[in-house]
């Protein structure tokens, strides 16, 4: 158990809509428990989710009109440079260029103290899905390529506990992970389990190391067992939409949880459907679904290692729309602590 994580605490997911970096920086402060620095999509392509992270990969090529990122192999020694220059400890700073909304973050909170802070990563598994080289090809195709993202990734993710460590007693890493929704597709046929499982795994490994706290996020269906299994912390699942899809295996999550594992429960939704949402539906389903796990794991390890969050990052809805997934956030939390 984290001494300083409270049952029932509230955070969120990465991306806000947000074209003003303060501003949402002040909205995340006002709204969570435990605060997290908010990526802007809005403000450029450089903060989506693969773009954001790409920096310092080798071979890297950027297209602002076109705003993509993509690797091209060329006969230079950027593969000897990196290597040389990112060991199994390094630090690699996340640019201003790339993370406004970090580096405003960390502005905005310059002099405070926190007993928690949220960053995330994006995991390695959606990054080497989503970032390919110029044939087209995804680069976790590419043995080489994927081994060099993931140790990127793990040197990007130890400079961003060092940086809200100084603001923070603790840091909770969320290692995104989208794509896990999507194995097992006819997109990713070629993608093994157990790979998946060993990036995602060492990961968790590297972020313990660093003084962190894991956590993994996943905002659809996934192969829960491997994601039980991983070395996480915290489990953040889209408790609205797919809560059915992880509560079936109620003996792992048993054994998860009294592990001193948590759950950190998606249930204010990121979609469509937050036009025709209000808080007391939320407030039901929410009780609903905590007493459909106590049938099977004991209250007090469901009810005690419990956190809320939206479903998903909330980079695609408005700023309307984003202020009342936090408004509903704040008063779900009201009715449940």
């Amino acid at each position: 158990m984290f001494s300083h994580i409270k049952a029932f605490s509230t955070t969120g997911i990465g991306s806000f809509p947000h074209a003003n970096a303060e501003d949402a920086c002040e909205l995340v402060l006002r709204t969570f428990d435990i605060p997290f620095w908010p990526q802007l999509p809005n403000i450029s392509f450089r903060e989506s989710m693969i773009a954001q992270y790409s920096e310092g990969m080798p071979y890297l090529k950027v297209d602002e009109r076109k705003e993509s990122v993509w690797l091209m192999r060329d006969e230079s020694d950027e593969l000897d440079r990196f290597y040389e220059s990112c060991t199994e400890d390094s630090r690699i700073a996340v640019s201003e260029d790339y993370a406004r909304g970090l580096h405003t973050f960390l502005k905005v909170i310059k002099g405070r103290r926190f007993k928690l802070l949220k960053g995330h990563v994006t995991g390695p598994v959606t990054f080497t899905l989503g970032l390919k080289d110029n044939n087209g090809r995804l680069i976790y195709f590419d043995e080489e390529l994927r081994e060099i993202a993931s140790m990127l990734l793990k040197a990007k993710m130890r400079w961003q506990i060092d940086v809200l460590k100084q603001h923070a007693d603790e840091v909770i890493i969320f290692i995104d992970e989208p794509i896990l929704s999507a194995l097992g597709s006819s997109s990713y046929l070629g993608v093994d389990a157990g790979e998946a499982f060993r990036l995602i795994t060492d990961m968790a490994s590297a972020i313990t190391e660093a003084g962190g706290i894991s956590a993994v996020h996943c905002c659809g269906r996934a192969d829960w067992p491997l994601v039980i299994n991983c070395g996480v912390k915290i489990i953040n699942f889209d408790a609205f939409g797919f809560f059915d899809t992880l509560a079936i295996y109620h003996e792992q999550l048993r054994n998860f949880l009294g592990g001193g594992g948590y759950l950190a429960w998606g249930i204010v939704p990121t979609t469509d459907i937050i036009e025709r949402v209000d808080d007391s539906q939320l407030i039901e389903l929410m009780h609903a679904h905590i007493d459909d796990l106590c049938k099977y794991i004991p209250s007090e390890l469901v009810k005690g290692n419990i956190l809320l969050t939206p479903s998903c990052g909330t980079g695609s809805r408005s700023v309307e729309e984003t202020t009342k997934i936090c408004q509903l956030l704040i008063r779900l939390k009201e009715a449940l602590a």
